[in-house]
């Protein structure tokens, strides 16, 4: 059976290595709440491990305040708890079924370690689209190499692949950069 080669799904594969590091870029604090911040946290909620999601509600009442609505009272403490572990180096305040999270001022420091983590994803990100360019060089290879395709068509194809790769590495790095001032934004 021949692995058959299609650019568009390889183009879908590359857009999907970008969507996951625009959520993992998401999660990085920037000094403005968002109820995103919370995704990572998981809550030891009735015998396993839940997502902060699952048990509660997060709300951005204030641009420095994080709100969270626990669904069931017994939970409140445990929610509590995950945000002070999760290693956010957040301090919620609890109030009965409602968390405050007041976020603290980044200073310089912290901010260059958030954009050190920011490209380190987009590396990740990086080599997740390269991989894929070499999966399709393979198939086209492959199919050079057992008279599927002609040397042309195939020398043809690995430019559009190429093209494609570039495209991606590009929207990586404006992604980032993007990214990137706004966390240095004070």
């Amino acid at each position: 059976m021949a692995v058959s080669y299609d650019l568009s799904e390889l183009k879908n594969r590359m857009q999907k290595s970008i969507t996951s590091l625009r959520e993992e870029l998401a999660g990085l604090r920037t000094g403005r709440a968002s109820a995103s911040l919370l995704e990572p946290v998981t809550v030891e909620a009735y015998g396993s491990r839940m997502p902060l999601n699952q048990v509660a509600t997060v709300t951005v009442p204030e641009p420095r305040m994080l709100s969270v609505q626990v669904w069931d009272r017994s939970m409140a403490n445990a929610v509590e708890k995950a945000i002070r572990d999760s290693g956010l180096g957040l301090n919620p305040m609890g109030e009965g079924q409602i968390i405050r999270v007041p976020l603290p001022e980044l200073n310089e420091e912290r901010r260059r370690d958030l954009t050190k983590v920011a490209h380190n994803y987009a590396e990740q990100a990086r080599v997740a689209v390269r991989h894929i360019r070499r999966d399709g060089m393979d198939i086209l290879k492959k199919a050079e190499k057992d008279g599927d395709m002609s040397q042309d068509d195939a020398r043809v194809q690995s430019d559009l692949v190429q093209k494609a790769t570039d495209a991606a590495v590009a929207e990586i790095d404006s992604v980032v950069a993007a990214k990137e001032q706004e966390i240095m934004q004070v």
